[in-house]
């Protein structure tokens, strides 16, 4: 299940993204994807409802804005250096442990906003790179139900990492 919000920035609405590309509307389910939703089991809650309304959810228009796939988490924890090829385009060796860092979570944006350089700002470095939306609470889930905590995570061990 592919999560989507859509619409104005500021004014997303939850939705889902199908298998052909179509979009549905989420909304007479949740208010909106945010921690509580995601703590209190609302992505089996979604599963059961599209089951049942899927057919008659309503649609979203192809062309609508997408927004960011989560409203305005408490953090975002990242890591760095974690593909072999970005170390050596950096000139860096690959660390022997993760190296992780927080971004602000203003940073995050839909797929195809702007990204607003700030003022002063004369050096600007992307980067794009999968993310998975924990369920539960760290340190309740261990590795070996990390499919479980994470929502259309690789079975593999490398689903503790960011791709």
């Amino acid at each position: 299940m592919r999560l989507i919000r859509c619409g104005a920035p500021g004014r997303e609405r939850p939705g889902v993204l199908l298998d052909d590309g179509g979009r549905l509307d989420t909304s007479a389910f949740t208010r909106d994807y945010d921690e509580s939703f995601f703590a209190d089991g609302g992505v089996d809650g979604l599963r059961a409802w599209l089951s049942q309304h899927g057919d008659t959810a309503p649609r979203i228009p192809a062309g609508e804005r997408l927004g960011p796939p989560i409203r305005r988490p408490s953090k975002i924890i990242c890591i760095g250096l974690n593909f072999r090829d970005h170390a050596a385009e950096s000139g860096m060796e690959v660390p022997r442990e993760p190296v992780l860092f927080l971004k602000a979570t203003s940073a995050l944006c839909g797929p195809n906003d702007d990204v607003i350089i700030p003022r002063g700002g004369t050096k600007l470095d992307w980067e794009v790179e999968p993310n998975w939306i924990h369920n539960r609470r760290p340190g309740t889930s261990p590795a070996a139900r990390c499919t479980t905590t994470i929502p259309n995570a690789p079975s593999s061990s490398s689903a503790a990492g960011s791709g």
